[in-house]
């Protein structure tokens, strides 16, 4: 029993602390944080439009929003390879504005990683916020501004704390989802934006490493954990009635 505990902790040791993964943890955090980020502005936007739109119209958007969810990952992924390949429309575009002399790299980097990632999970986001959006009273903005209060105070004051349980479970949904995904971050990032799922990956089915691979799921378990209980936090401290 020693035995066993004093090689786990060796690999535990190992992984955290090995050069080459921590820069793959660094940046399976900041793909998953900036994913996270960029959801919440889009998906906010989104979410608020459709919930005041008229309930004809609502529909219409609802389906629009959640459409990215009804093809699969591995399509939506090579759809953005073909946008944001060397000869891909990305490029077509940047040369034609006259913003770049030669197409760009946009393919294979953490760029890509991150434009797949919203566009996969930014749905996620919408649904979670329109129907706390759309359960705020539309008087409680208004009489906030009838009295004196600024458009920012308005909606740091009353629309943001009132959509909190909304943007804590959207943010949880996307970052996990982002921490997580594996087919997106390889077909876009390539071997040169490796992340956590894609190592595992690596460890579990090419060079059959199924400690070090374990080592990692445990390590993403634990860490993906650790972000819902820091956000549940953050959750109390806009809005403490809504935890």
């Amino acid at each position: 029993m020693p035995f066993a505990s004093g090689r786990a902790a060796s690999l535990y040791q190992r992984f955290f602390f090995g050069s080459y993964n921590q820069g793959v943890i660094l940046r399976t955090l900041q793909v998953a944080s900036v994913t996270t980020l960029v959801s919440l502005a889009l998906g906010f936007t989104a979410a608020y439009v459709v919930s005041r739109a008229p309930a004809a119209l609502k529909s219409l958007l609802i389906v629009a929003a959640v459409f990215p969810l009804l093809t699969g990952t591995v399509v939506r992924s090579f759809a953005w390879m073909v946008i944001l390949g060397r000869n891909g429309m990305a490029n077509d575009a940047l040369l034609k504005l006259g913003l770049t002399s030669e197409p760009v790299q946009l393919l294979y980097t953490q760029f890509a990683v991150v434009v797949g990632l919203v566009y996969l999970f930014t749905p996620l986001m919408i649904l979670s916020l329109v129907g706390v959006l759309e359960n705020i009273d539309t008087d409680l903005p208004r009489a906030a501004a009838s009295l004196g209060a600024p458009p920012r105070a308005v909606f740091r004051q009353v629309v943001l704390p009132l959509a909190t349980p909304g943007l804590i479970v959207g943010s949880v949904l996307v970052f996990t989802g982002s921490f997580t995904a594996f087919a997106t971050p390889q077909l876009l990032g390539g071997e040169e934006q490796t992340v956590l799922a894609t190592l595992l990956y690596q460890k579990a089915m090419v060079t059959l490493d199924w400690n070090g691979a374990s080592t990692i799921a445990s390590a993403m378990v634990v860490m993906t954990v650790i972000v819902v209980l820091l956000m549940n936090r953050l959750a109390r401290r806009l809005n403490p009635a809504s935890v």
